[in-house]
């Protein structure tokens, strides 16, 4: 494909007539693997070096589609899949299309989304992480300290409608889930408001989102009443240097006599381009948990990115973690650590079509 995006309008227009020309299909993805090393990654202090998938991006690939309708209104859609290149297999729970299926409509007034979406609490901070949700290494959406407790971002939801509209400088964003509980609309629903803005070099947004329990369920029985996330992030580019800055206020609280748990992540990082193909970025992330084994976990984090072209490019990230308290801390948000520090380098490479 030479790097173009597939466009079908030629086939389809030779099908069903010149309508079909203003409509397209687009081919995309990345593809994104590397070699990791990780002390304590195991019991016992043991260090290990594995290949990784999606060590700076998850690797994907997906269909991306629109219609004219006229008058400015288009339908669009997307269909975008995870992909484990280490293994080849789909990135998450067996699941096609994990990451996005979507139809919806786009007009002056902005766009309305139907499907299995990334939220807008997701979407509006990405841009506030210099790291960009990194696995190796970001906590922006979550931590891995104090066992199985992540304390994290909402990031993701099926069954979703979202809105997102764009009016000068400010965007707004919206997103309903819906439980689809017999009986009770808000046992398992989701909800998710934000809006940003942006005025030359200077960008912000805040978002709040709230994850209902599915309190009417027994099998298997849901003890939590609601998780509620309010996010915050400020940048500001200069030209060859960006600061950003992000705040996470977290909270979950059950139907039964348990204590909430609660916590604060704060970030703050900046890119720095030396040249046109060489960026380093560093971020520091700082968790507040409060109560429970107060592991108050922070991760340094560090990343040299090389572009060898416009789609293709090289980098080297590094990430010290270390929690307090004697609690385990992972510098992934995605697996357990073995000892309270861990130091994680990964050397990878990602081509994006």
């Amino acid at each position: 494909m030479k790097g173009k995006a597939l466009t079908l309008a030629a086939l389809g227009c030779a099908v069903s007539g010149g309508a079909a020309a203003q409509s397209s299909v687009t081919l995309y993805g990345l593809v994104d693997s590397g070699i990791e090393y990780v002390n304590h990654a195991g019991p016992g202090g043991t260090s290990t070096v594995k290949m990784t998938s999606g060590g700076k991006n998850t690797s994907r690939w997906g269909l991306r589609g629109t219609e004219d309708l006229g008058g400015g209104l288009k339908a669009v859609f997307v269909l975008e899949s995870g992909i484990a290149v280490d293994t080849g297999k789909l990135d998450t729970d067996n699941t096609l299309f994990d990451r996005r299926a979507t139809v919806g409509l786009s007009g002056k007034y902005g766009r309305v989304l139907m499907g299995r979406d990334f939220t807008t609490t997701y979407d509006f901070m990405l841009p506030f992480d210099p790291m960009g949700y990194a696995p190796n290494y970001s906590w922006a959406t979550s931590s891995n300290a104090t066992g199985g407790r992540k304390d994290g971002m909402f990031t993701r939801a099926t069954n979703m409608v979202r809105y997102d509209g764009t009016f000068g400088g400010v965007k707004l964003g919206a997103t309903v889930a819906l439980g689809e509980v017999a009986g009770s609309f808000k046992s398992s629903s989701k909800y998710d408001l934000g809006v940003g803005y942006n005025a030359g070099g200077f960008a912000a947004a805040v978002t709040w989102d709230r994850q209902n329990g599915a309190g009417t369920s027994t099998t298997p029985a849901d003890s939590v009443d609601y998780i509620q996330g309010i996010h915050a992030g400020a940048s500001y580019d200069f030209g060859s240097l960006a600061v950003y800055a992000g705040y996470r206020n977290y909270k979950r609280t059950f139907t039964t006599a348990a204590a909430s748990q609660l916590s604060d992540m704060y970030w703050l990082g900046a890119a720095y381009d030396f040249t046109p193909a060489f960026t380093l970025y560093g971020a520091v992330y700082k968790q507040n948990i409060k109560g429970d084994t107060d592991a108050d976990p922070i991760l340094f984090s560090l990343r040299a990115q090389y572009n060898l072209s416009k789609r293709t490019m090289a980098y080297l990230s590094a990430g010290y973690a270390k929690a307090r308290n004697g609690q385990n801390v992972s510098v992934s948000r995605d697996f357990v650590g073995y000892a309270n520090n861990q130091v994680g380098v990964t050397a990878g490479l990602q081509h994006r079509f």
